[in-house]
């Protein structure tokens, strides 16, 4: 049980290293699900799960001054939980989004009260040149996060797992269901959230484009994935021609003269 609960805060602490490595996304559920499944001794259950919380978590990104709910601890430990109590996908979305808000709780008391104080402490060390003291503070301020990330799923795990066991296992089998059809209809709001930041008038044709191939010709996601990549790579092409051809066109125009 604590080997498990240090494995999984090992996970968390790791994801958070999200920024600190180049943004390379490992901190989304459809990364750490499957390494949750290892430590859980179920991988397929840890792909399955960590592929559907990407979806309904697809959106969840911060924007400007906007924090999000914690993907990483909520998929940890929403993960973690539906493989222990076995009830799949359903009961990881019930407890993900709970402990996604209440990590972000902890995450505004940093960002409110300890980062705040670590800026100023910087900006004395840069108005002295103190490039290193800086450099110092800022890594300071990641640890801390990646830190506090993993103390919570380390408790987390320690706390809820028997109790988390017998509150599922009280939940009565009428909202199981409804929990399942919340499922399907989760996902749709991650996509929402994400059409929302992206969408314009330039894109809707696509859009629309990839819903009809699926919704009305039954083509498969991979299928319209490669259809939109060759789309863009014609109108990329297409577009670079007519810049071509006008440079060319303006270019005789001006030997004209």
């Amino acid at each position: 049980m604590i080997l498990k609960a240090f494995l999984l805060a090992c996970v968390a602490f790791i994801g958070k290293l999200d920024l600190a490595t180049d943004t390379n996304q490992i901190q989304r559920p459809i990364i750490l699900g499957p390494i949750v499944g290892l430590i859980m001794g179920n991988l397929s259950m840890g792909v399955t799960i960590g592929a559907t919380l990407e979806l309904a978590f697809l959106g969840s990104y911060s924007v400007g001054a906007f924090i999000p709910p914690d993907v990483i601890v909520g998929g940890v430990l929403g993960t973690a939980f539906a493989i222990q109590t076995g009830k799949g996908p359903a009961v990881a979305f019930t407890m993900a989004f709970p402990i996604a808000l209440l990590a972000l709780i902890f995450d505004n008391v940093i960002f409110a009260l300890v980062r705040p104080m670590l800026g100023k402490m910087a900006d004395k060390y840069a108005a002295k040149g103190n490039a290193k003291a800086v450099n110092t503070v800022h890594m300071i301020a990641g640890f801390i996060m990646c830190a506090m990330l993993a103390i919570i799923v380390f408790v987390g795990y320690l706390l809820g797992g028997s109790q988390i066991k017998m509150f599922v296992n009280a939940i009565p089998k009428p909202i199981i269901n409804g929990l399942t059809i919340a499922t399907g209809l989760l996902p749709g709001i991650g996509f929402a959230m994400l059409a929302q930041m992206i969408m314009n008038k330039k894109i809707l044709p696509f859009f629309f484009l990839g819903f009809l191939l699926s919704a009305y010709f039954k083509v498969p996601v991979i299928g319209i994935a490669l259809l939109g990549l060759i789309l863009v790579t014609v109108l990329v092409r297409f577009m670079n021609n007519e810049k071509t051809v006008k440079t060319e066109t303006k270019g005789e125009d001006d030997n004209e003269f």
